[in-house]
């Protein structure tokens, strides 16, 4: 057992964290991380709040250890799911973006753990101050939506800047990262690249495939997205919507954007209130904003139906050193015990390191 303000904060026994990775952190890949002794993050925004109650309670089913649930803050029922949340006795709160003052006291009220993720030091210091317990400052090394400063620039601006717990995310695979973040000043690291390769991650073989034999150049930057920078595989796919005119790319996005919909439950009325929020404090174009209403069937593709053809492979840089599929248990284990090996040596002097 490894403690640190992280895992008082939560009652999780090692300070990891799997982070809440659409189509991919569902009940089975939750509740083997809770095992495990870490922190499973279920992701509900691909799913409707019907589907977030079940899921909930078949984590609950698997698990007597706490787990929390990523949401979006600026998601048209994000109040109904919160309401869900609470309902359910789920433990802590994860945002992929800054929850509102108010509903960070809703959740502290009922007793819920909130811990946004942020990308700058701005951010931390906001939601530090509304009173948020922890955040997760991922650094540009971390797939999905990313940022351009590197996890060892940012964590240490983070964690000299607010006086909460920071859990640091973004490039960490194994214990020496582990080791790494804690001398920083963070409290325990966030994983999702490294969850999503393990043999309890439903994650199609073939698509795990596809990871494991990725090199540092196949983990690439685009904006074809949605204009923002997302960190992914790259494929034909990434390079057909990159090389793509607006109207093809526009019209495709339409289509899935109406999959969408019918598979999350939202009306268009809900979706066009996302993309105005989605909108607010940036500089997209609508086209953008139906570019990203398009992003969750691409990912659904290869992370649920298995197409590496037609699917987005979000993917940290971790990709290109990772090469087995563990489960979350080996994988916990494995990482915690090579982090305690790594302390015990500079305890002593550091005598059988390499230098």
């Amino acid at each position: 057992m490894m403690e640190t303000a992280l895992t008082r904060l939560v009652g999780i026994r090692h300070p990891i964290v799997q982070t809440g990775m659409g189509w991919v952190a569902g009940p089975r890949l939750v509740s083997a991380t809770a095992n495990a002794g870490a922190l499973g993050i279920l992701a509900s925004a691909t799913m409707t709040t019907d589907r977030l109650r079940e899921a909930i309670r078949e984590v609950r089913s698997r698990t007597d250890a706490p787990f929390g649930v990523n949401l979006r803050a600026d998601a048209a029922d994000a109040a109904d799911r919160v309401s869900i949340m609470i309902e359910e006795g789920v433990r802590v709160a994860s945002f992929a973006l800054a929850p509102s003052p108010e509903l960070i006291a809703e959740l502290k009220g009922a007793g819920v753990v909130v811990i946004p993720s942020v990308g700058a030091r701005r951010h931390a210091e906001k939601v530090a101050a509304w009173g948020a317990d922890a955040v997760l400052v991922q650094g540009g090394e971390g797939g999905g939506h990313t940022g351009e400063v590197a996890t060892t620039v940012l964590l240490p601006q983070v964690v000299d800047a607010v006086r909460i717990p920071v859990v640091a995310a973004g490039g960490f695979f194994d214990g020496r990262g582990l080791v790494a973040a804690l001398a920083y000043g963070a409290a325990g690291v966030a994983m999702g690249t490294r969850f999503l390769l393990t043999s309890d991650s439903t994650v199609p073989e073939a698509v795990k495939a596809r990871y494991l034999t990725a090199t540092v150049r196949d983990v690439t930057v685009t904006r074809a997205m949605d204009g923002l920078p997302h960190r992914m595989l790259r494929t034909e796919l990434v390079d057909s919507l990159e090389n793509s005119g607006r109207a093809r790319a526009l019209l495709h996005a339409l289509r899935r954007a109406a999959g969408f919909r019918r598979l999350s439950g939202l009306s268009w009325r809900q979706m066009a209130r996302d993309g105005r929020a989605m909108k607010h404090g940036k500089e997209l174009s609508w086209s953008q904003v139906l570019l990203a209403a398009n992003t969750p069937m691409l990912l659904k593709s290869a992370m649920v139906d298995g197409r590496t053809d037609l699917g987005v492979m979000a993917s940290g840089q971790v990709a290109a050193v990772i090469e087995d599929l563990p489960s979350c248990a080996e994988l916990v284990a494995g990482v915690v015990a090579q982090a305690e090996e790594i302390i015990g040596e500079l305890a002593r002097g550091g005598a059988s390191m390499r230098t």
